[in-house]
């Protein structure tokens, strides 16, 4: 009995003395700390409050976790708010998207489209699915595109390979296409056999000789496979238009450098733009070379900065004759992501794709260039609603890239430059790329995109017609600062 109590006396005074050493030691460290604190100059809030002040940076950097799951309302967040986010995740788990009790949509923010109800819709039978429709009917191999809804460009290097993998596959499953971004093709790409738009970027990434000058040879060696059904002549993207790039040697991995034709660990640069087009004659010039060289439908991915400049570049296509048009333009609106780019660029460059598309929608009209040129719409697009609008618009086909990417499991931690993505999207860190599973993330972007066709398909039929292209801006109305809403085709009347 002694000898216990004797024990329990000693244990206690080692723990007594360990809760002094802690109690030191954080003294100690506090010292330190109010020491350089105090003697810094670097940062006022440490000067004046050593130690204390620490935690302002501290609650500054958790603070976007912190709102994201206990602050935010379900309509707040920035760029994408918690409704979006839980619809794509729940569509692409295949899991239900009905609600109860009522929306929690603000219906009076000036710019929310609402579309009008047809009292005797088309019966449940007589109901179709959208048809294919045909990019460049003129070119030796054009294609036929099943599908309204498609995965914009994100480039292998920006994506991890287990993304890339998975994205292909999934595209596949789905029936869409897939663009490959700037970054070339990699055989990641090609695993899936989905439909593939390879885009071609200031750097000529994929497609470059030896001088970084666009190769005929590399083109016909993309063109050769069959699943690459059609080449981007990316000018810009919404994110940061005007603005190239630099791709850090660290980050030229062998897979990376291959699909590039770049050397491994050398750092390489993307031009603002590309330096042998400089303006609209000289960019039909290389449409002309490209679609010469592949056979193969060719398109332009650019931000709108003002109609003046799309309506320029029609008037150039009229003088020069139809069969000069690009076969497709992408329009990125100014709200468009990226992994890395300028705040100034991202926030203030560029027209959304609300503004741009009807604008250029009613120029191609004008010019007589609808049934020559299809359009594309892109920038954050991602559920029904969004894609509705659009092909209400006037556009031609609708594509994602951040949709895809929370079908993928993004949760929005904002890290994409910084190769510490938690969800092994962004990363090229093994320890984070283990998490995302190919094999069972494709069915996700499979059921997210075949989520949305069904749900645009679900809200033209209850505007009365039977195929998502056949909505028109009379099905739409926007609402005013008034709080009122108009009919789109008011606002913009069709051409």
């Amino acid at each position: 009995m002694q000898n216990s109590m004797e024990m329990t006396v000693d244990l206690l005074q080692i723990l007594a003395l360990l809760f002094v050493c802690v109690i030191g030691l954080l003294v100690l460290v506090a010292l330190v700390l109010f020491v350089i604190d105090r003697t810094q100059t670097g940062d006022a809030v440490r000067r004046n409050y050593p130690v204390i002040g620490r935690f302002r940076h501290l609650f500054s950097e958790l603070g976007e976790f912190f709102r994201q799951y206990f602050f935010a309302m379900d309509r707040e967040e920035m760029p994408f708010n918690r409704a979006q986010r839980d619809w794509v995740s729940r569509a692409s788990q295949s899991k239900s998207n009905t609600l109860s009790f009522g929306s929690t949509r603000n219906l009076t923010v000036v710019g929310t489209p609402i579309f009008v109800n047809d009292p005797y819709p088309p019966l449940d039978d007589q109901f179709t699915t959208s048809e294919p429709l045909i990019i460049g009917p003129n070119t030796a191999t054009p294609y036929k595109a099943p599908s309204f809804f498609n995965l914009s460009g994100m480039s292998f290097g920006a994506l991890s390979r287990p993304a890339v993998q998975a994205l292909s596959k999934g595209a596949a499953k789905s029936g869409i296409w897939m663009n490959t971004g700037e970054g070339g093709l990699s055989k990641f790409h090609l695993e899936g056999g989905c439909d593939i738009v390879f885009q071609i970027g200031t750097a000529k990434y994929g497609v470059r000789d030896e001088n970084g000058d666009l190769s005929d040879d590399k083109l016909r060696e993309v063109a050769i496979h069959e699943n690459v059904r059609m080449f981007e002549l990316k000018l810009a993207q919404g994110a940061k238009p005007g603005k190239g790039g630099i791709l850090p040697g660290e980050k030229v991995t062998e897979e990376i450098a291959a699909a590039r034709g770049i050397r491994v660990g050398e750092s390489s640069i993307s031009p603002n733009r590309h330096p042998e087009i400089s303006n609209d004659e000289e960019l039909l010039d290389m449409i002309a070379r490209i679609r010469q060289v592949t056979g193969k439908p060719v398109g332009i991915k650019l931000v709108v900065g003002s109609p003046d400049s799309i309506e320029g570049l029609f008037q150039t296509i009229n003088q020069r004759g139809a069969g000069a048009a690009p076969d497709f333009i992408t329009i990125d609106g100014g709200e468009g992501g990226t992994g890395a780019a300028p705040m100034p660029l991202m926030d203030l460059v560029g027209m959304s794709i609300r503004e741009a598309l009807p604008r250029v929608v009613d120029l191609r009209a004008q010019y007589g260039l609808t049934d020559r040129i299809r359009l594309v719409a892109s920038g954050k697009l991602i559920n029904p609603g969004d894609v509705a609008w659009a092909l209400a618009t006037g556009a031609d086909f609708v594509t994602s890239a951040r949709g895809f990417m929370f079908s993928l499991g993004c949760i929005q931690a904002l890290k994409c430059s910084k190769n510490t993505c938690p969800t092994g999207i962004t990363t090229h860190d093994p320890r984070f790329q283990k998490g995302l599973v190919p094999e069972v993330k494709f069915e996700r972007v499979a059921a997210y995109a075949k989520g949305v066709i069904k749900e645009v398909e679900v809200i033209s039929h209850s505007a009365g017609v039977s195929d998502p292209r056949k909505l028109r801006r009379s099905h739409v109305r926007l609402v005013q600062g008034n709080g009122q809403s108009r009919r789109m085709n008011k606002l913009y009347p069709e051409v």
